[in-house]
C-alpha cells in the first residue's frame, strides 16, 4: 500500500493552508479605512494647532480700550455741554485716533457720551457709549482731553 493521504484531505489541507496566508495580511479595504482614520486625526490636530497660534497672535497684539477715555472724561470734569471732541492716545497707542459725541439726554443733565476708537487704517475699531449724571454742569464747560 502506498504511503498516500487520501485526495480529500489533500483539498483540505490546502484551504487551511490557504486561509493560513489570508489571515496574515490586511486587505485593502481595511488599509484604505485605516490610512483615512490617520488623516482625519491629523487634519484635527492641525486645524487645533493653527486655531491657538491664531488666537496666542491676536492675544499678543495690543487692543485699545475706550474705557481709559470715559474714566478720564469722568475724573477731569465735571463741567459739560453737548458737542463732539477728538483727540490722540499719544505715545500710549500711536496713530489712534478717538473722536466722542456728548449729548444731554434728557432734561434732568444726564448726558450720554459716545466714543469712537479709529485704527490707523481708518476703520473703527471700537464703539463705547457711557452715561453721566451731572446735576448742575455751567454752560461752556471743559471739554475731556487724553
Amino acid at each position: 500500500m502506498s504511503a498516500e493521504p487520501h485526495p480529500s484531505r489533500q483539498v483540505i489541507s490546502r484551504r487551511l493552508a490557504s486561509r493560513g496566508r489570508a489571515a496574515d495580511a490586511f486587505t485593502l479595504l481595511e488599509v484604505m479605512i485605516a490610512t483615512g482614520i490617520l488623516f482625519v486625526a491629523i487634519f484635527a490636530i492641525l486645524a487645533l494647532v493653527f486655531a491657538n497660534l491664531r488666537n496666542a497672535r491676536l492675544l499678543q497684539q495690543a487692543r485699545v480700550d475706550a474705557g481709559p477715555l470715559a474714566a478720564d472724561l469722568y475724573y477731569t470734569t465735571n463741567q459739560w455741554q453737548e458737542g463732539s471732541d477728538s483727540g490722540d492716545f499719544g505715545d500710549l497707542y500711536p496713530n489712534y485716533k478717538w473722536q466722542s459725541e456728548t449729548t444731554e439726554m434728557l432734561t434732568n443733565k444726564f448726558f450720554k457720551v459716545d466714543f469712537v476708537l479709529i485704527h490707523p487704517d481708518g476703520v473703527i475699531e471700537t464703539n463705547l457709549s457711557a452715561f453721566f449724571w451731572r446735576p448742575n454742569p455751567p454752560a461752556g464747560g471743559a471739554r475731556h482731553h487724553f
